[in-house]
């Protein structure tokens, strides 16, 4: 009769120490359980910031007076920007502004400090690399006060009928590549690294781990194919896919969002290629080491969160933190949000990226090495 009881407290505790000896069996469920909410505290904590500072900064002068020294130091003494480079001309700052080597070129023209002292208001150019609006907002919102309150203490004395009534300098900001900061042209062309690298990377790393469930690994084990032929034959239907993916973000970004494209389609695609590979070939190793494809899945979250945190599709790459950039650089999902803006908002060409698909081609190198080596593991 004991044994029919309605409820039985040994029976509940019997089951209760079978799930925990379950969970010390499976110590990757269990280390998923631990460090992904750690990641999140620390990404979020950390390395999410949405007022980004210490901002990239090439500058032009043609004026070397003292009221132009004055001024560029106060814009770099406000925090928001680093001067990191005095261009010659104004093609070299187009340049770095076109490869993303800097978010603002600033030009002080000539006569400028003349013009000035003659109250004939010169003009300051600040041009901002604008396919990121939150990456550029705050700092341009601060220019106006910061250049007003910088030359306060020389237009003083003789120079004291300068400063009151209107602004002695006129401030021309020019937004490059994103003139009215449409949020949709900085966030559909992203999702398409999103989407490639959550949906690539899901599929494949169910590849191998559903073979072994359905007990039809034996079969591939039992056929004259080489691991590589194998991993291949596995990704080459899912480029497909990936292609499929790419064509419907790029038909609703252009007909739905309106997105500009004025880069070539030809050189997106051959890039997507590039990325579409790499992450299969993440899939593919992530296939290799989990035992169900609920391990799979979980590994693929472990990626794809930093990969949507740390890549500045979210938040303003170069509002995080050192530690944060390096990681997000390792990621290929930083440099094909790069390239893809670049090609569709700024018009980038082969030269202007190819600091970008080198490390996508180093990142699915490794990637595709690491899981045909751990594929013959799994054979062996």
């Amino acid at each position: 009769m004991r044994e029919h009881t309605f409820f039985s407290p040994a029976r509940l505790w019997a089951i209760v120490v079978k799930e925990f000896i379950q969970m010390r069996r499976d110590r990757l469920t269990f280390g998923m359980m631990i460090g992904i909410p750690l990641l999140q505290l620390i990404l979020f904590g950390f390395a999410i910031n949405s007022d980004p500072k210490h901002l990239a900064t090439a500058v032009l002068v043609a004026d070397h007076g003292p009221q132009g020294r004055t001024l560029l130091q106060s814009i770099r003494a406000s925090g928001y920007f680093d001067y990191v480079r005095q261009v010659s001309s104004e093609p070299e700052g187009e340049e770095l502004l076109s490869r993303g080597d800097v978010q603002f070129l600033v030009t002080i023209p000539v006569q400028f400090s003349r013009e000035l002292l003659r109250g004939a208001r010169p003009t300051i150019l600040i041009e901002a690399d604008a396919t990121d609006p939150a990456a550029t907002g705050n700092a341009l919102a601060s220019l106006q006060t910061l250049i007003r309150g910088a030359l306060e203490h020389d237009l003083k004395g003789p120079l004291g009928y300068l400063s009151p009534g209107i602004d002695p300098v006129e401030l021309r900001i020019h937004p490059r590549y994103n003139p009215e900061g449409i949020t949709q042209y900085n966030i559909v062309p992203g999702l398409m690294g999103v989407v490639l690298t959550m949906t690539m990377v899901m599929i494949t790393g169910l590849a191998i781990t559903r073979e072994r469930e359905r007990g039809t690994m034996e079969n591939l084990l039992s056929m004259p194919t080489r691991p590589l032929e194998v991993l291949l034959g596995k990704i080459i239907p899912y480029i497909l896919v990936g292609y499929v993916q790419v064509g419907l973000i790029l038909t609703a970004a252009k007909v739905v969002f309106h997105v500009p494209m004025q880069g070539s389609l030809i050189l997106l695609l051959a890039v997507a290629m590039l990325f579409i590979i790499a992450n299969l070939a993440v899939g593919i190793t992530f296939s290799t080491l989990a035992r169900n494809q609920l391990q799979a899945v979980q590994m693929t979250f472990f990626l794809f969160l930093p990969s949507i945190l740390l890549s500045g599709f979210m938040f303003p790459f170069r509002g995080m933190p050192r530690w944060a950039q390096y990681i997000g650089e390792l990621l290929p999902l930083t440099h094909f949000l790069r390239i893809i803006r670049g090609i569709l908002l700024k018009g980038n060409g082969i030269a202007e990226i190819r600091g970008q698909v080198w490390q996508i081609a180093l990142f699915a190198v490794v990637a595709v090495v690491i899981g045909v080596i751990r594929y013959r593991r799994t054979l062996d």
